[in-house]
């Protein structure tokens, strides 16, 4: 009996250590609705900062308070939203002024479209130097270095 219960209480402790894994921080979220709350503290009580009004924008995880996760955007603005208005959904930003969409993962490939600065991408891979996304109906590559959102040498399958 003593066996079973040091085997639960070793497997429970590999399970929040599993779960604190998936937790890292920092890490790149994606906001969950059309209109979030950022706030100056963790918690409701706390006064309204900025409201970000498109779902899919990409965040990242700075620190963690509870159910509180403490953002940062792409210009630097920080704050508290709720865990609820974030989700593991991966997006990017584009950040040059301009770049093209290409058929596949190469420069002399076709471009299909041209994506303006800011522009919010799904993230579907991102094996090394670049990545595939999704805009819209749209579905190809753009090199890694031109989007905000993920980290240097962070893999996406």
């Amino acid at each position: 009996m003593k066996y079973h219960v040091h085997l639960f209480i070793f497997l429970l402790g590999m399970t929040s250590a599993l779960a604190a894994e998936k937790n890292l921080v920092p890490r790149f979220v994606s906001l969950k609705s059309n209109e979030v709350n950022l706030r100056v503290g963790p918690g409701p009580d706390y006064p309204v900062e900025w409201v970000y009004l498109k779902a899919g924008f990409p965040v990242e995880v700075v620190a963690e308070f509870d159910t509180w996760r403490k953002i940062r955007d792409r210009e630097g603005t920080e704050g508290w939203v709720h865990q609820t208005m974030v989700c593991a959904k991966r997006h990017a930003l584009v950040q040059p002024s301009e770049i093209l969409l290409y058929a596949q993962a190469d420069e002399k490939s076709s471009p299909l479209i041209r994506l303006q600065q800011g522009v919010v991408l799904d993230l579907l891979k991102c094996p090394g130097e670049w990545c595939q996304v999704r805009v819209g109906d749209f579905k190809g590559w753009v090199k890694r270095h031109t989007l905000w959102g993920l980290y240097p040498k962070e893999i996406i399958r």
